[in-house]
């Protein structure tokens, strides 16, 4: 395995350990998830959702279902999209109503109004809503930086595609951009004092996003979200402890959760994963990111090499 295949594999698995781990203790406050667990530290399903061992929510399931739209539409679509041929973002679109009528665990409020939009009117984004500041465009953006990786024109076109299909909003396409030009630093090789310093210099230049001193809120107000996650991951550089302080804030656990497993996934590979995380995830969600990581890769080296023809 390459370096760059198993630091995509260690962002996709570890966004899924994350939002397993996360979901537990989802929209709890910190002093009831330590009244409750002491530390949550193991995954083990429940919460609100009542999910079983092992589980995911919509942030990994409507990441896959990017992933899959990505794939289906191929290098062709993709490179078709920055002439602005809409084929791409209508496979996505249908993409996430497939998602939404298998009748997913949790679905967020903007996003589901989004994908209804879609549904009855085909439009592939909304206007300007003040009410789409949350993090879904956010959550799910990962398979967007892996199929375009060495193209920051197609990265940004595609995220903001794929972003207002249900958010439109300022600071979600900012979050957006921003932790997807992060993760693709770390897949790089990038190591925890330089994204510390890349971090500060981002902030700087997005204020709206400051995180010190950390105000202790992670909600799925994006603001809120970035700030958690940018918290935990220039905090910590081990994988596990910058995760277990990351849901251990409660609120939006499962997001929150699952960004800090991707970007610190990404930092130290697959290889060094927690293999008692991995061995709780179901087995058809390990295979399925397994199969997409390589094929976004895929993707994102045959775009690179239609755009020098």
């Amino acid at each position: 395995m390459n370096e760059l295949h198993d630091r995509a594999l260690g962002a996709y698995l570890g966004f899924a350990i994350g939002d397993a781990l996360g979901a537990t203790v989802e929209f709890m406050r910190p002093r009831e998830i330590a009244a409750r667990y002491g530390v949550h530290r193991d995954i083990i399903g429940g919460g609100w959702l009542k999910l079983a061992h092992g589980q995911v929510t919509d942030d990994t399931t409507m990441s896959l279902a990017l992933g899959e739209a990505l794939l289906t539409g191929g290098t062709d679509v993709l490179a078709r999209h920055a002439q602005g041929d809409a084929t791409l973002v209508r496979l996505i679109g249908d993409a996430y109503v497939r998602w939404f009528r298998r009748k997913p665990v949790d679905c967020g409020n903007t996003c589901r109004r989004g994908i209804m939009r879609y549904m009855h009117e085909g439009s592939l984004e909304g206007a300007y809503n003040p009410g789409d500041g949350g993090n879904g465009a956010l959550m799910r953006n990962l398979p967007a930086v892996l199929a375009t990786l060495g193209d920051d024109a197609a990265f940004e076109r595609l995220s903001i595609a794929q972003s207002h299909l249900t958010h439109h909003h300022p600071l979600s396409d900012a979050a957006t951009l921003g932790l997807g030009r992060l993760l693709t630093l770390l897949l790089g090789g990038m190591g925890h004092s330089a994204c510390q310093r890349w971090v500060a210099r981002w902030v700087t230049d997005n204020p709206v996003f400051c995180f010190n001193p950390y105000r202790g809120y992670a909600t799925a107000y994006v603001v809120d979200t970035v700030q958690t996650v940018l918290h935990y991951l220039t905090l910590h550089e081990d994988f596990e402890t910058a995760l277990v302080a990351t849901v251990n804030q409660g609120d939006d656990a499962d997001t929150t959760g699952a960004l800090v497993g991707m970007l610190a996934g990404a930092r130290c590979g697959a290889a060094h994963l927690p293999h008692r995380w991995l061995n709780r995830l179901q087995p058809d969600v390990v295979q399925a990111i397994t199969d997409q990581t390589g094929a976004l890769l895929t993707l994102a080296q045959r775009l690179k090499e239609s755009n020098h023809v």
